[in-house]
């Protein structure tokens, strides 16, 4: 949805409710989280291709952040910096017309060791999901959520 461009008016008379778009939203973003766990429950994340594209993503994603670590918590500050947002933007935008929903809004734990929580989630670009998540599968970081599915 446009607004129009940058500075203009709102019309209130033109204008969709703001909180049932919030709401559908965090309705997305919550079936997106749910999803996702599930799939990990059934299926190693080693194992696990989010799109077609992973192999690019992967490359694309190491080569614009060497520094990154699956492994470690992610710094949401660092990543919500203005350097770190053009950071990402530069990233997602080669995506635009390759990816559905590239920089629609999900939810990303923060550390592959932890399940979704309070503390442990933050709210990312779907880009940003997939790159972080395709990294943490492909050195068998999310493993774990399969194993402890299936050892109970």
């Amino acid at each position: 949805m446009s607004l129009g461009p940058a500075g203009a008016s709102l019309n209130p008379d033109q204008a969709e409710n703001f909180e049932d778009m919030e709401k559908q939203f965090a309705v997305k973003a919550v079936q997106h989280m749910t999803t996702y766990w599930a799939i990990l429950e059934k299926m190693k994340g080693s194992q696990l291709r989010l799109t077609k594209m992973d192999d690019e993503i992967y490359e694309h994603f190491k080569k614009d952040f060497p520094e990154f670590d699956p492994t470690e918590t992610i710094n949401e500050d660092t990543m919500k910096s203005k350097e770190g947002k053009e950071r990402w933007r530069n990233f997602m935008m080669a995506y635009e017309k390759k990816i559905d929903d590239f920089n629609f809004g999900t939810m990303l734990r923060a550390n592959p060791k932890f399940e979704y929580g309070e503390k442990e989630t933050i709210f990312a670009m779907r880009m940003q999901f997939y790159a972080i998540e395709i990294a943490r599968n492909r050195q068998g970081l999310n493993d774990w959520i399969y194993e402890q599915a299936h050892t109970t």
